[in-house]
């Protein structure tokens, strides 16, 4: 007999020294915590994240130098009809008063009328930073409540970026700490039915948590490589948990099996690293190529990302190698403690005992491959149908959840002011003499935008035009009335770019402009997505190619499974658009459509599905290659490895969904698209995919799903090994 694996000479390393092998462990994460916290993050800077034109833009007003004060308004309205001048002054007077003996204001301003009169605007500087000035906020609301209070007959609130801010991250804090006391409970509860043991099911959850800890301290240490985003460590908890818990799953529910035909704790543990630890190292090989292609997308965001997955995914796969072993030969039996007497009953593994649900999902698709086949593709391929209209953008202020009461301000505000709206910004950028033809320039352009209806003029005194103190850079923000992701705020920054700024800067020597804003953030980005997801994509699939048939020594298993991934994905995208582009779920689900999809969204679910797609692909192709190594026909190979691979398949996608779907319940939009999109792919991948489309295109092709060039053959046969059970015969008997 050959040299043993690399995964089986550490597994048995690890059961035979369980306590040496659980200390390392133990050491080895906190050392990665402890040394990344100590180290520090190092943050992603707008330069980083420079996207476009609106990331020119962006550079641009950095270059300048502005120090800009965050600031507050008071709104005055009336709570119905008419608006009374005196009252909304006297009002106004008495916020003033009190505002100016608020700590953390700088100055109160003067109280500014609408044009049409309906409101009053009372503008505030705070004092400090602004990027803390949602933090700080607080002192602020209170007076105004108190303003509001000794003025009954109007409506008297605060509103602006710091109260919006705080008020975001109050519904965002409440939603994160929901889905945490949520997605524990629900991902233990699934074990516990799959497992029907608690022990069992905590396994898999202490793996997947300790995981997590290493690689956020890795991915601290590794920031100063690749600077680091808000959403990286997001992203670590949810691939982390669902890859920690998948590979763990699949480790104890063989090495039950394995003890469940009466091997000794140690056999078990060998065959269960020699088997489901060989296909935990492929499909953490797989999931880690597809997030090495976000680094193709040349993107901080996305780089961050692929950095944090990419190790937490390592770090779960060096667990499930290491201190999985060493826990499940420490615990025994006693792995299958305390038993749940029902469930213990249903899900223990029994030499003999045949299952009856599997085998009838299968059956049609190893009877009639060529019907079922051709009718679940075309079932999928409807689905993914409406991804070919499927439109980027990002979310506005106007998808923000309008139970806040800031937000409801902002919305009063916008109607009676709306230069405070959305806006644009153009950026200049020329030498310092020629500063006063920038202003002249820039002031002209922003009378022609003041005419135009696709823009709001201006406030007040005139267009606040900002110059920087080396007078090389100058900044207008100029308005448009309308809705962020509307038409019509596209078509203002097209004419903008196209129109207006060329030709009110035209002339001027070395003059470099570009213009930024929300409006273009979301239309550059979307660019820049549709630019490189072939990119990805095509990185990704042609390094999954070679892994899969290097991995199976088969041309043909490397291709479907190319395949079946891209009509899951595929599915995954039409299935979000038929929710979220149209209105018919708004109801069901408590969003309002954006008529479009999250901008991030395509690129960011190719990836992290087509990985974890992998994993449910490697695992249940390595169980019918086992049975083909072992002398089993094609037709019965395929009925084996599905049949004896279903439950741990169907228990890691269940606790999948089960935790995306929990993302589907917060208030923003992003999120709920990623929980659905998650969850829906994960939900089709593991049923129509896995239980039909597979079984159909391998029992059509036979014996071919195993051919590969001279080169890629196998050189030496596979171990004698004891037979796999047939399957029933009633399940393939029809040939």
């Amino acid at each position: 007999m050959g040299r043993r694996p690399v995964t089986v000479r550490v597994a048995r390393w690890s059961a035979e020294h369980p306590w040496r092998a659980i200390a390392l462990w133990v050491v080895f994460v906190a050392v990665c915590f402890v040394g990344g916290n100590a180290a520090g993050l190092n943050e992603a800077t707008d330069a980083d994240q420079a996207i476009g034109e609106f990331g020119r833009a962006e550079l641009i007003v950095d270059d300048g130098g502005f120090h800009r004060a965050a600031t507050e308004n008071v709104l005055i309205t009336a709570r119905s009809g008419a608006l009374d001048p005196a009252a909304a002054k006297a009002a106004a007077q008495d916020a003033a008063d009190r505002l100016r003996q608020v700590e953390g204001v700088a100055s109160v301003g003067t109280p500014m009328p609408s044009r049409d009169g309906s409101a009053l605007l009372l503008p505030i500087t705070m004092s400090g930073d602004p990027e803390t000035a949602g933090d700080r906020v607080g002192p602020l609301r209170d007076a105004t409540a108190g303003v509001q209070a000794a003025h009954p007959g109007l409506r008297v609130e605060e509103v602006g970026g710091p109260s919006i801010d705080k008020a975001l991250d109050d519904t965002l804090g409440k939603d994160f700490k929901r889905a945490e006391l949520l997605s524990l409970p629900v991902t233990l509860a699934i074990l516990i039915i799959a497992f029907g043991a608690l022990i069992a099911a905590g396994v898999p959850v202490l793996l997947a948590l300790s995981s997590v800890a290493a690689a956020m301290g890795l991915s601290t240490l590794a920031s100063h490589l690749v600077p680091a985003t808000d959403t990286t460590a997001s992203v670590i908890l949810l691939i982390g948990m669902a890859v920690g818990v998948d590979y763990s799953l699949f480790y104890v529910r063989r090495e039950r099996e394995e003890r469940a035909k009466g091997r000794s704790g140690l056999d078990a543990v060998e065959v269960a690293a020699e088997t489901s630890g060989h296909a935990v190292v492929v499909s953490g090989t797989a999931v880690i190529i597809a997030m090495a292609g976000l680094l193709l997308a040349q993107d901080a965001i996305f780089s961050s990302l692929a950095v944090g997955s990419i190790l937490v995914v390592a770090v779960a796969v060096l667990g499930s190698l290491t201190v999985l072993p060493a826990l499940l030969a420490k615990l025994g039996r006693w792995v299958d403690r305390p038993r749940v007497p029902l469930l213990w009953r249903l899900t223990t593994p029994r030499p003999g005992r045949r299952p009856r649900f599997w085998p009838a999902v299968l059956r049609p698709a190893l009877r009639a491959p060529v019907a079922t086949l051709l009718v679940s593709v075309a079932l999928l391929l409807a689905l993914a149908a409406p991804a070919l209209g499927m439109k980027l953008k990002f979310p506005g202020t106007e998808d923000v959840p309008r139970t806040t009461a800031a937000m409801q301000a902002y919305d009063r505000l916008a109607a009676a002011f709306p230069s405070n709206g959305t806006s644009h910004t153009v950026a200049v950028r020329a030498p310092a003499d020629q500063a006063d033809r920038v202003r002249a320039a820039l002031t002209g352009l922003a009378a022609r935008t003041g005419a135009d209806p696709l823009f709001a003029p201006a406030e007040g005194d005139g267009p606040e035009i900002r110059v920087s103190t080396d007078r090389r850079v100058s900044v207008l923000e100029v308005a448009t009335p309308f809705a962020s992701r509307s038409d019509e705020a596209s078509r203002s920054l097209h004419e903008l770019r196209d129109d207006l700024v060329p030709a009110a800067l035209d002339g001027v020597p070395g003059v470099e402009y570009a213009v930024g804003g929300g409006v273009a953030a979301s239309e550059d980005y979307a660019d820049h997505i549709w630019a490189k997801l072939p990119v990805v994509a095509a990185f990704v699939l042609a390094l999954t190619f070679l892994v899969m048939a290097w991995t199976f020594r088969s041309v043909v298993v490397a291709l479907t499974s190319i395949l079946l991934n891209l009509l899951s994905v595929g599915a995954a995208y039409g299935l979000l658009v038929l929710v979220f582009q149209s209105h018919w779920a708004e109801g069901l689900l408590g969003f309002t459509s954006m008529d479009a999809i999250v901008t991030w969204l395509p690129l960011f679910l190719f990836v992290v599905l087509f990985g974890l797609s992998m994993d449910y692909h490697v695992f249940v192709v390595s169980r019918i290659r086992e049975a083909v190594d072992r002398g089993m026909p094609n037709r019965e190979a395929v009925a084996y490895g599905i049949t004896s691979s279903a439950p741990v398949v169907t228990s890691a996608a269940i606790v999948m969904v089960g935790v995306f779907s929990i993302f589907a319940t917060l208030s923003m939009i992003d999120f709920k698209q990623l929980g659905i999109g998650l969850a829906a792919a994960i939900l089709l991948d593991a049923t129509i995919i896995r239980a039909v489309v597979l079984p159909s295109v391998m029992t059509l092709l036979g014996d071919a799903n195993w051919w590969a060039p001279r080169f890629l053959r196998r050189r030496v046969a596979a171990p004698p090994a004891e037979p796999p059970p047939a399957p029933a015969p009633e399940l393939v008997g029809a040939r």
